[in-house]
């Protein structure tokens, strides 16, 4: 059975959509552009910038979405795929708002939250303490 599956007798992060609770509640005043972390990741800025991100996305309990706590739901026919879909592209859009232009070209065709926080990740954790250890 699917992970998203509600089972008799279990209780689900969908049973309750007005559930503020919930990493699948989306409140009426987030909107793409509702978490903007600044500075935006350039590249040099990982470590900094993840941590804010985090906070942001933790505070919209939307951290779930990047950190694989919420496994992507693929099958459009599953239930929850429209409540999981929706989510997961108002997290993308976070992200590729809280980037620089560059760092948005190369994310923008990710579809997955995740894949891109662990695309980002990869790609400029190393350098970001190469740069802070040349900075101490």
């Amino acid at each position: 059975m699917a992970p998203h599956n509600k089972d008799v007798g279990s209780s689900s992060p969908f049973d309750d959509p007005t559930d503020h609770s919930s990493p699948y509640f989306v409140h009426p005043s987030d909107g793409p552009s509702s978490v903007i972390v600044s500075p935006v990741l350039d590249g040099s800025n990982y470590h900094s910038w993840a941590r804010t991100m985090r906070r942001a996305l933790g505070g919209k309990m939307k951290f779930e979405f990047v950190d694989g706590s919420i496994s992507p739901i693929v099958d459009e026919f599953d239930p929850h795929f429209r409540a999981w879909n929706r989510c997961n592209m108002l997290v993308h859009s976070w992200i590729v708002n809280s980037v620089s232009p560059s760092v948005a070209q190369s994310i923008v065709f990710m579809e997955n939250a995740c894949d891109v926080w662990v695309d980002l990740k990869e790609r400029f954790a190393q350098g970001d303490l190469v740069r802070i250890s040349e900075l101490m």
